[in-house]
């Protein structure tokens, strides 16, 4: 995860726009300025000599712009309670993202970790960030995870309102995190007034692209964030499978519990196994704090469209793990004759995705296209397992091809 490698990626992924991550770490921002460009819009280009050279399919070679983004957790205590908070900061200029971490840097340790751990109420890092310019835009991070998040169940508020007060108006986006999805954010109406933005927990460059936004808009700084404000040009939301997100069910990972809410009720929210009480999960906290039936669409709520990555696409059609070499040659291979992966997830037709990799390839990618796949929910920290075949399927899929 270096400029170079994420600029790669990005064109595998079919991404365009990225952001940076971690600006407010002394020796990434060094990085960052070493290596990007200003291009005088509020975005970023990698610079000649940085990687820019080679390994790169040409049909998946593209334009990739970086925006300075980081994450900020925020640990205070409240209304009697102690609160665990992450935020996201979005600045315009590495002059203002200076400003910005010198900010920061007398509040607390900035240099620790990539994502700093401050003393600091959410509030007045929301007033810290508008203080330095009008022009910053804040979204709190993830916002249903149970221990770090504005509306978690174990350290955050039952309303945005609550965290933020008076300043909540200056908010007008969440994100939503990979255990929940659009759909479950709509039965809440108190979101109903936030654009419901995705972005992925990148902690390697094949995991880019989880989750992502998509814009009709001119690629600058100031269009992506008035379509983010305004929700004109911001078409939606690619999505992980809820389901598969680590915190989506209730549970305790040590005596492998993972129940559902009506579960968890009936057990008293205790394990069964030691008795603690268990970690309350997303869509545990969307039912508690929900007014609306599943299934309620606001009107002109942006699309969405949930998919599995590639890799683990490719992966269960072979019966293999993810890292394997047969499996990354799989995916070299397809990208090399279709295009990016977001192409091949959302746009090539299944006659041309048999052709190049395998009619069960062609027959998976449709199966995530319709939603029909299996999870075994995620729950704890866990991340759920999604499968599309069985191991009869495989076989079968497998038969008829020698056959044929």
């Amino acid at each position: 995860m270096v400029p170079e490698g994420i600029w790669k990626w990005a064109q595998l992924k079919g991404i365009a726009l990225v952001g940076t991550g971690d600006f407010t770490h002394p020796g990434w921002f060094r990085e960052i300025r070493e290596k990007l460009e200003p291009l005088g819009n509020g975005l970023f280009h990698l610079k000649d000599g940085h990687g820019r050279e080679g390994g790169v399919p040409a049909s998946c070679s593209g334009e990739v712009s970086f925006l300075l983004s980081a994450e900020i957790s925020c640990i205070y205590r409240k209304n009697g309670r102690t609160r665990k908070v992450h935020c996201l900061v979005f600045m315009p200029d590495l002059e203002r993202a200076a400003l910005f971490n010198l900010a920061l840097a007398r509040i607390g340790n900035i240099t620790s970790d990539g994502r700093p751990i401050l003393g600091l109420d959410a509030k007045e890092l929301l007033k810290i960030t508008l203080d330095i310019t009008p022009d910053a835009v804040f979204v709190p991070a993830h916002v249903w995870t149970p221990h770090f998040s504005v509306l978690g169940a174990a350290s955050g508020f039952d309303s945005m309102e609550e965290c933020f007060e008076e300043l909540t108006p200056l908010v007008f986006a969440v994100e939503t995190g990979l255990s929940s999805d659009p759909a479950m954010n709509w039965r809440v109406s108190a979101l109903d007034g936030f654009t419901l933005i995705s972005n992925s927990d990148a902690h390697s460059p094949a995991k880019m692209g989880r989750e992502a936004n998509i814009f009709d808009t001119d690629v600058s700084y100031d269009a992506v964030m008035k379509a983010i404000r305004t929700r004109e040009g911001f078409l939606g939301t690619i999505e992980f499978f809820p389901e598969e997100g680590k915190y989506h069910y209730d549970g305790h990972r040590a005596c492998e519990v993972c129940y559902s809410p009506r579960e968890t009720i009936a057990h008293g929210y205790s394990c069964p196994g030691c008795g603690k009480r268990l970690t309350i999960g997303v869509a545990h906290r969307v039912e508690a704090l929900s007014d609306r039936e599943a299934g309620f669409r606001p009107p002109r709520s942006p699309h969405f469209r949930s998919l599995i990555p590639l890799l683990e696409i490719l992966a269960d059609a072979r019966g293999m793990g993810v890292n394997t070499k047969g499996v990354r040659e799989d995916y070299m291979s397809l990208l090399a004759a279709l295009g990016s992966e977001f192409k091949i997830l959302l746009e090539a037709s299944p006659s041309d995705i048999g052709g190049a990799a395998s009619p069960l390839t062609a027959e998976a990618i449709k199966r995530v296209r319709q939603g029909r796949v299996k999870i075994k929910p995620g729950y704890d920290g866990e991340y759920g397992r999604v499968t599309i075949f069985d191991e009869r399927e495989r076989v079968e899929a497998g038969g008829q091809g020698r056959l044929l």
